[in-house]
């Protein structure tokens, strides 16, 4: 199989990039930026929200497109809306794309879309199309509704996944995007203050290997035709509150969190548990890692690769 990766770069696109290439299939990749995991991706660097992808289409043709190339930090494109519409402008290249070369599309989208309604468990119909609550949830609910117009002007076969809280390996660059697991953990670890908007904030956090095994579950069924048209939750299926976070990442580290708890942000969700019945049905998706699993591993690779230098 040939896969096209925009975003492969970041956490998602590494992992199942080099899941892909584990395995024999093709991987390339794109990004506006260097990926600092790893050098096996093959990677043309370049700015999607800046031109589309015309001189691809007289390259390798490939069985499949993975959209995960997005600004992607909620509070971010509060302070910055104009990066929201960059994340469409990404998506629109991909997809112009993909029509001009008849090749399906893998997209990553958010919880997101599903606005900050508490339900016990979200199902994929329950999207909150009508009121975004922030840019960065309103450019995922613009690039869904892109893709199922795609689909139906142009018979486009799509495969959308809502991701929630993915984190493990290769999400500790924190200089470059702020991610809440990685930021509490080396605060933790090096006896710093940490500030945690919103005590009882609840979310379904993924670790990457159970991302990265639904993602490459979907890849297949789509190039093999057994996808047409899917939205899909992509998560664990159970929720910690933040303050269950911090004070696993303090079990794991041995340490006592010094955490101050404020209100949530504008923009965020606070509570958000995926019912994830459809990826097991379709998929045969079956998530194996908890938080209270994923954490110690999470904190071994950092220590591993010297991204975490304990006192």
């Amino acid at each position: 199989m040939k896969v096209l990766i925009t975003g492969s770069s970041g956490q998602i696109g590494t992992n199942v990039g080099l899941s892909l290439l584990n395995r024999g299939d093709t991987v390339h990749g794109i990004d506006n930026r260097k990926n600092t995991w790893t050098d096996k991706i093959e990677t043309t660097i370049f700015d999607l929200a800046q031109g589309d992808l015309k001189n691809f289409s007289t390259r390798t043709k490939y069985d499949v497109v993975l959209h995960l190339a997005a600004h992607a930090k909620v509070y971010e494109l509060v302070e910055h809306p104009d990066r929201a519409m960059e994340n469409i402008a990404m998506l629109f290249h991909t997809l112009d794309y993909c029509r001009q070369t008849k090749t399906p599309i893998v997209f990553g989208s958010s919880r997101e879309v599903y606005g900050d309604i508490h339900r016990w468990i979200t199902e994929e119909h329950q999207a909150d199309f009508v009121v975004a609550e922030s840019p960065y949830s309103a450019s995922k609910i613009a690039g869904e509704a892109m893709i199922y117009s795609y689909h139906q002007c142009y018979d486009l076969p799509y495969l959308v996944f809502r991701f929630s809280n993915v984190y493990g390996r290769c999400d500790c660059d924190i200089e470059r995007m702020e991610r809440v697991i990685p930021l509490f953990i080396q605060k933790i670890a090096h006896d710093q203050p940490i500030v945690v908007y919103g005590k009882d904030k609840t979310l379904d956090f993924t670790y990457v290997d159970d991302c990265a095994q639904g993602v490459l579950k979907g890849l297949d069924a789509i190039v093999a035709g057994r996808i047409k048209s899917e939205t899909i939750n992509l998560a664990y299926g159970q929720g910690n509150s933040l303050l269950d976070l911090v004070n696993m990442i303090g079990m794991c580290l041995g340490k006592t969190p010094k955490a101050t708890f404020e209100s949530p942000r504008s923009g965020e969700v606070t509570r958000y548990v995926a019912d994830i019945t459809s990826a097991r049905k379709v998929l045969g998706y079956e998530p194996t890692t908890p938080l209270s699993g994923g954490l110690p591993q999470s904190i071994a690779w950092q220590k591993k690769n010297g991204y975490l230098k304990t006192p």
